[in-house]
């Protein structure tokens, strides 16, 4: 196949007829009377990078900060028409929770990911999203391989977590046999589906082949899938808001990274009220709140005295930036 990817080497994500076909979807204009989000008009289809051969790309999207306030306000327009009118709505919205009127906008991604990355992803549950086939198609010869600096240990103290990066001759070997496993594993789909992409390149015509939706069976999480994933704002940024936070798996921290910078050229308001009130907060029980005010009362409050248990303690430490 021209321009395929191949594991470990950093070639392109795309085949030259991919890049083609976006190129030419980019070259097409249409009027419209609706509004539109100039900043992300000029990523459209645009295969955004993430990890060693995943993307992210907007393919379509409805409505941005506009309809966030038409919605709100039901009114005929575009909103109002002063800016600091809708930036102190928008605000308003998010810091108190209501929710509808950011369901009125959406957006729909492209998304090459590894499995193991999608299967995360899919626990957000509200959104259309369709897959790519393997019982159909047959996957490319495409798998992640972590950078060395995020090639860590499991965490002593959270079991979802990472510790010590490894190094050396542990991390040398770690990285090795990711890439042979793969790489075995895919030269044995290829040979059961006898597709001529094997070890030696080429098909059989003794062997008829293992069916795709079986032969698939055999292949690692760290194979790349791709998606079409479409949601409406609200959900978009719920998303954000757990993946895009720092105690995220890196991998699709890392794909929320680049869909936080996509918010920000969709709906760039919302995305300044997103970071305010959703990603630079902090959310606190009746308890931490009853110790916050006793502390600015001036008394002196301990884990102890707080009523607090120890872990929300140090949580609550945490956000005041003070030692537990």
């Amino acid at each position: 196949m021209r321009g395929r990817s191949m594991e470990g080497t950093g070639k392109p994500r795309l085949t030259d007829t991919q890049q083609d076909e976006i190129s030419a979807a980019r070259q097409r204009r249409a009027e419209t009377v609706r509004p539109v989000a100039p900043e992300l008009e000029a990523i459209l289809y645009e295969a955004l990078p993430v990890l060693d051969h995943g993307f992210v790309r907007v393919i379509d999207y409805m409505g941005s900060d506009d309809a966030v306030v038409q919605a709100a306000r039901v009114s005929y327009g575009r909103g109002t028409k002063r800016v600091q009118e809708d930036r102190g709505l928008i605000n308003y919205l998010l810091r108190h929770w209501h929710t509808t009127p950011f369901e009125m906008a959406e957006i729909k991604l492209h998304v090459k990911l590894p499995i193991f990355v999608a299967r995360q992803w899919i626990r957000h549950r509200m959104a259309s999203v369709n897959e790519y086939s393997a019982r159909y198609s047959v996957l490319d010869r495409e798998f992640y391989i972590p950078e060395p600096e995020h090639l860590a240990a499991q965490s002593a103290i959270n079991r979802q977590g990472r510790g010590a990066v490894l190094e050396g001759e542990e991390a040398a070997e770690v990285l090795d046999m990711l890439r042979r496993d793969a790489t075995q594993c895919y030269d044995h789909y290829a040979l059961m589906l006898n597709e001529g992409d094997g070890p030696d390149g080429a098909a059989r015509e003794d062997r008829q082949g293992l069916a795709r939706e079986l032969a698939r069976m055999n292949l690692p999480l760290n194979f790349y899938t791709q998606w079409y994933w479409k949601a409406d704002l609200h959900n978009f940024m719920s998303f954000l808001r757990l993946r895009a936070d720092p105690h995220a798996q890196y991998e699709i921290r890392a794909y929320a990274d680049v869909m936080v910078g996509i918010l920000a050229r969709w709906a760039p308001l919302t995305h300044e009220a997103f970071m305010e009130h959703r990603m630079g907060a902090a959310q606190l029980s009746a308890s931490a709140i009853a110790a916050v005010r006793r502390m600015i009362g001036g008394e002196e409050v301990t884990q102890e005295t707080s009523g607090m248990s120890k872990r929300e303690w140090t949580e609550l430490c945490a956000v005041l930036g003070t030692s537990a």
